[in-house]
């Protein structure tokens, strides 16, 4: 294994690394960072959680300027990525007073176009990069580095289009660097019409298969629950998360589980961004042991410490159920998968199969269950008012499942 002395980077981002705790580079920042750190462009295929921030970060370093205007950016899916980022590009920029700052949908505009006066780096969503765009409250003129972070997650979420916009408001000289869980045939397209002989470089072993179990169980779909407090109570765990495919599935499951003594939390795209990171820094600090999320908290987030992946629900799309399992058995330790199945999910788990005959997934025969409480949500409206009838609101009612 080379060290990062072995890389090319220069003496101050070593020493950067160095006080940052990191002793050896992870596989996608050895192969990638010696053609980063030289201006290449770069397509990178690497999991979640593999490291890939310091990597594109070693280049914002190096050859960004404070007080220059901005000079790097970063597309991010998601308005949690999006913080991570930023901050861990703080952290490796320090030394350098680079002001870094992060711009998402969900909050207040006016903050961020005060920020973005004096940005050196912006991570942003694409959707509040196009607003501020539209507004002309950002200047891309002189944009130097150009990366887009978990590229496979922009086209699951519909945004190529607003991110090819993007690109063209860049200058045509600069670097490029995708990095995606995944390099689809989209992926390849858009890295034709937008970089410049671009290095392919892959490092998809960051979970450990040999240390990875997947089970599954077979079950009727109102013991679900019962099911799945049975397994949390039993299993030996350390943090756990719970996928759901749907933000009312995840609420249920999330209110379902504190109903029978579990603690629990749930995390979607419907909660305010300050809730979101308030429940995710909870679940870091291992206040809370279940998290329980719809694929939003799958991709890109740094969750360490996940022993267990329980899908309530199984994916439409094989590549969120590859996501979602690379959640645990990281660096060496190992992990467990627990699929639970009923008749609807028996069409998106054989896609599954058929997408990923490597995978073992052992089927394992059902306990003894008690009935667990449940908690039964029904959308309501609200009262009629003088403009016809009221919001919706969600109704919560404890039933045994």
């Amino acid at each position: 294994m080379k060290k990062f002395e072995d890389l090319g980077l220069n003496k101050s981002i070593l020493n950067t690394i160095k006080n940052l705790g990191f002793q050896n580079p992870t596989q996608i920042q050895e192969l990638s960072i010696p053609f980063i750190v030289k201006g290449g462009d770069i397509i990178g295929e690497s999991a979640t959680g593999s490291g890939k921030t310091l990597a594109f970060g070693c280049s914002i370093v190096e050859h960004v300027v404070h007080k220059q205007g901005l000079q790097a950016l970063v597309i991010t899916p998601t308005r949690e990525l999006a913080e991570q980022v930023k901050e861990e590009l703080r952290r490796m920029s320090k030394d350098k007073y680079l002001k870094v700052i992060a711009v998402y949908g969900g909050v207040a505009i006016g903050p961020q176009i005060h920020g973005l006066v004096t940005a050196d780096v912006v991570v942003a969503t694409p959707g509040r990069l196009l607003d501020h765009l539209g507004r002309r409250t950002i200047d891309m003129s002189n944009i130097k580095i150009l990366v887009m972070d978990e590229a496979d997650r922009m086209f699951d979420m519909g945004f190529i289009d607003d991110v090819e916009e993007i690109i063209k408001t860049c200058p045509k000289k600069r670097q490029t660097l995708f990095f995606s869980a995944t390099i689809s045939s989209k992926i390849k397209n858009l890295a034709n019409k937008y970089m410049h002989d671009p290095k392919n470089v892959s490092a998809r072993r960051y979970v450990d298969p040999s240390k990875l179990k997947q089970v599954y169980c077979d079950i009727p779909r109102g013991l679900k629950i019962s099911l799945l407090v049975h397994l949390l109570e039993k299993e030996k765990s350390g943090l756990v998360m719970v996928f759901c495919n749907t933000r009312k599935n995840a609420d249920f499951v999330a209110r379902s589980l504190k109903a029978n003594g579990i603690n629990a939390i749930a995390i979607h795209g419907g909660l305010t961004q300050n809730k979101r990171s308030r429940t995710l820094e909870m679940f870091n600090d291992a206040k809370v042991g279940v998290l329980v999320c719809t694929d939003v908290a799958a991709r890109g987030l740094h969750i360490e410490n996940v022993s267990h992946v329980y899908n309530y629900d199984i994916p439409k799309n094989p590549n969120d159920y590859v996501h979602r399992i690379g959640r645990t058995a990281r660096v060496g330790e190992e992990g467990k998968v627990l699929n639970i199945l009923c008749d609807i999910d028996y069409d998106n788990f054989a896609r599954i199969q058929s997408e990923y005959r490597n995978f073992t997934i052992k089927r394992t025969e059902i306990p003894y269950l008690k009935r667990a409480v449940a908690i039964k949500v029904e959308t309501r409206r609200g009262p009629r008012g003088s403009r016809g009838r009221g919001p919706r609101r969600h109704v919560y009612q404890s039933m045994r499942r």
